[in-house]
């Protein structure tokens, strides 16, 4: 392998795999770890690609996470799948979830996996974007630890849960949405504190639950959810469907991978899919979703240098531009996936 940080995306996937098979995973399942990170990675999801291997891998070999978990699939209705994870590396649940689903649409026209016993399974988009390109539209979310105040509380009671949606365009680019609960990442209010720059009061509260200007004190605090007592209403609706019919933890049954990084955290995922197929012709949906983005990219923009763009264009160019030059990997991030990679 070169030593350069810059690579091509079969070199990336083949040094992910080898450094997940070093963690202990069968070759197949780290194929799938890989398959996920690096995709973020393509997306310029950087803080959500490979860098992963140092939080994943530590709870990997503390025991927190299962190496060779023995994930089974129940179907209880024709359209609808139940994942048990057995404790593994969440992308891995993530994608046998992905699948059951895809299978199960595929049938049925619709598809609903929810899966259990799962961990952190990367970003919502990489799976949007496999859904899209087999000809599905899709709904995914997780939930995630306690960072998130209920509206009007003063603890962490929910997580900082992601919620996506995708809808293919079969000769064009798809639609892609990917958020969390949170009205920023809390990465953003540590740059902040890094800079001595205050913060907007939307942004988080301090340990009280009263909003607060000032970063060191909403890094001791709680994040606020997007859209006010909309978005903790939306967050709560994600950790329904990932946590409590998924039959996994949930809200502050949720476990710290943090705080306790050798016990299982028990997440949830839950994965709708729409067989677009069904619907009509692929010409019928190119045109439609053409139009569409058309008719948004035609607004005049507010700043001339900022043009309306549609979910999923940025992520999309980042990886039209990796896959041409390369993509980047942080020495500290290359080191660590050198060294387990090493032990396959």
């Amino acid at each position: 392998m070169t030593s350069s940080t810059v690579f091509s995306e079969t070199q990336l996937l083949d040094l992910g795999t080898r450094a997940f098979m070093g963690l202990g995973l069968p070759p197949e399942d780290a194929a799938d770890v890989a398959r996920v990170l690096v995709q973020a990675d393509l997306f310029g999801l950087s803080t959500h690609g490979l860098s992963r291997i140092e939080s994943y891998g530590e709870r990997l070999l503390v025991g927190g996470i299962q190496a060779r978990a023995r994930i089974s699939v129940q179907s209880p209705a024709p359209a609808l799948r139940l994942i048990d994870g057995d404790n593994g590396i969440g992308p891995l649940v993530g994608m046998h979830a992905l699948r059951a689903a895809m299978e199960a649409a595929k049938a049925c026209g619709v598809g609903v996996a929810f899966a259990r016993q799962s961990n952190h399974f990367g970003p919502i988009s990489p799976y949007g974007l496999i859904a899209a390109q087999a000809g599905f539209a899709s709904i995914i979310g997780s939930n995630a630890t306690t960072t998130i105040a209920p509206w009007g509380g003063s603890d962490a009671r929910l997580g900082n849960s992601p919620l996506g949606f995708g809808v293919p365009n079969p000769d064009g680019p798809p639609f892609l949405l990917d958020m969390a609960m949170s009205v920023v990442a809390r990465a953003k209010i540590r740059n902040a504190l890094k800079r001595g720059a205050t913060i907007p009061d939307t942004w988080a509260t301090d340990h009280n639950g009263r909003p607060t200007t000032d970063p060191a004190a909403a890094l001791d605090g709680f994040l606020l959810p997007i859209g006010g007592h909309k978005g903790y209403g939306l967050a709560l609706l994600v950790d329904m469907f990932a946590g409590v019919l998924s039959n996994a933890a949930y809200l502050t049954h949720v476990k710290s991978w943090v705080d306790t990084p050798d016990q299982p955290q028990n997440l949830g995922h839950f994965f709708i899919l729409i067989d677009t197929t069904r619907l009509g012709s692929a010409a019928w949906l190119t045109e439609r979703m053409t139009d569409f983005a058309a008719i948004l990219h035609g607004s005049p923009p507010a700043q001339a240098d900022q043009p309306v763009i549609v979910p999923g264009e940025i992520e999309l160019a980042n990886m039209a531009r990796q896959q041409r030059d390369g993509i980047v990997v942080d020495p500290a991030v290359l080191t660590l996936l050198q060294r387990h990679a090493a032990q396959a």
